[in-house]
């Protein structure tokens, strides 16, 4: 983090160019990695409602055998 040389040799003392390139090679992976965490908890309330339907059918069928 303390080389603040660009590709070309050119000197930024701000460092702006850096942290700019950083945000925008980050950005994508933050959005993807977003998507994946929004999606986890659908998946997780999709699979939890299917394992609450078969136990109640599993227990309704012992029940009326």
């Amino acid at each position: 983090m303390a080389n603040n040389q660009g590709p070309q040799g050119n000197h930024d003392p701000a460092g702006s160019t850096q942290m700019f390139r950083a945000f925008v090679d980050d950005a994508p992976q933050s959005r993807q990695a977003a998507a994946a965490a929004s999606s986890g908890p659908r998946i997780g309330l999709i699979v939890g409602v299917v394992v609450a339907v078969a136990v109640v059918a599993a227990v309704a069928w012992l029940a009326l055998a």
